[in-house]
């Protein structure tokens, strides 16, 4: 359909997983993409490159608790393509995390997870938005979480930590709107990324559980979040602000 032709978006944390997922299919509607990560990004561009001929990406790396590095994310994307009209924060601590009373998160965990999952993608929008504001028009797509809703136990930085992407959301996209800039969230349930299936072996009848509390009673994988994405980067939700989207098969009736 190519409804992101000439539009440029970034996606952080997608080196694997999830990230990548949007950034495949960002690129599949047609955007030029810029994919970054703290890792290398080298394989999910040429996934890119070998699914979609054509296709312009561009991939860095990039420490999203660094403002430094997020300003230069920004300035080395404006200076490949001309403007940034998608940003999709991705990046966020989850897989490796491990389940545990709120009692036993080592003081040093707790702050790695608000350092990545609130300060980094507040430093990505911040870097953005005086592009997006030029350009009076922006679409920016926090990544939530289903959890935040459940207030789901053994995960309390991570679960707060999301908790504070909705509230920002909902307050950029009052400080926003005057410039065109969109700015909603996107709420996965549990989903098998690479990380997770990974975790799965110690973790699978926690998981399991979570399956059974759907409506749709299957395990949640990265493709079924494409859909709900592509509408929020998109101009199909040019009049939506300050939302959050669940996808997570009925979990959450929100």
């Amino acid at each position: 359909m190519n409804r992101l032709e000439g539009k440029v978006a970034v996606v952080t944390g997608a080196a694997q997983g999830i990230g990548a997922t949007y950034a495949k299919a960002l690129a599949g509607e047609g955007a030029r993409v810029v994919i970054t990560d703290i890792d290398d990004c080298s394989l999910t561009a040429k996934a890119i490159a070998d699914s979609y001929q054509g296709a312009e990406v561009l991939a860095l790396r990039t420490d999203v608790t660094n403002e430094k590095a997020c300003e230069e994310m920004v300035r080395a994307t404006v200076a490949r393509f001309g403007r940034l009209d998608i940003l999709v924060p991705n990046a966020a601590l989850f897989g490796k995390l491990g389940y545990k009373g709120f009692e036993d998160i080592p003081v040093s965990e707790f702050d790695a997870v608000m350092a990545v999952n609130i300060k980094g993608p507040w430093l990505c929008i911040k870097a953005a938005t005086p592009q997006m504001k030029k350009q009076n028009y922006g679409k920016i797509v926090n990544i939530a979480s289903g959890t935040l809703f459940k207030g789901s136990p053994n995960l309390l930085h991570y679960v707060s930590s999301k908790g504070a992407v909705l509230a920002m959301t909902r307050s950029l996209s009052r400080e926003l709107g005057d410039y065109g800039i969109r700015v909603n969230s996107l709420a996965p349930g549990l989903t098998m990324s690479e990380a997770v299936i990974a975790q799965d072996v110690d973790h699978h009848d926690a998981h399991q559980r979570t399956v059974n509390s759907r409506a749709l009673k299957r395990e949640q994988m990265p493709d079924d979040l494409v859909g709900a994405l592509l509408f929020l980067a998109s101009p199909d939700s040019d009049f939506m602000t300050g939302q959050c989207m669940v996808v997570d098969g009925g979990s959450v009736n929100h």
